[in-house]
């Protein structure tokens, strides 16, 4: 699940697709550890009254799952972030199975960096985030 893949195993052009359904309980957990009790996520009176209608998973919640899947299926955990930018082009409600497609923009070996990038997009093909970002991965260990 979690490998420890060095910057030298990455190729540009890497990609995976994962899918998630997006759960009340996933909103739940995050919710309650970062303390983002807007009310477009945790007031249905309320959030029936936006422009959406219904009440949404936090746009940080949806980032966090796609950075996930980076590190569990495509990079591994060497990598550290250093630059991170998302853009929320469309709403995610709870029950929605959104579908990460990231891959290797760039690599440069001297500096020990690869930049990624991503697309959400919902069941009916909307996007719904965009990310652009860099890891940094460790210095090779010298050897005797």
């Amino acid at each position: 699940m979690y490998e420890l893949t060095p910057i030298d195993a990455l190729s540009v052009g890497d990609r995976v697709s994962v899918s998630k359904t997006v759960t009340e309980a996933d909103g739940a957990m995050y919710i309650a550890a970062t303390g983002d009790f807007g009310p477009v996520h945790v007031d249905d009176d309320y959030a029936a009254g936006t422009r959406f209608g219904a009440r949404l998973a936090p746009g940080i919640l949806v980032a966090g799952i796609c950075t996930s899947v980076l590190t569990s299926d495509l990079v591994g955990t060497l990598g550290v972030s250093i630059r991170d930018s998302f853009w929320f082009t469309g709403a995610v409600r709870y029950g929605d199975t959104i579908r990460f497609d990231i891959w290797i923009a760039a690599i440069d070996a001297e500096n020990r960096t690869v930049d990624w990038q991503a697309s959400a997009t919902n069941e009916e093909g909307v996007q719904v985030l965009k990310a652009d970002a860099t890891l940094k991965f460790p210095r090779k260990k010298v050897t005797a």
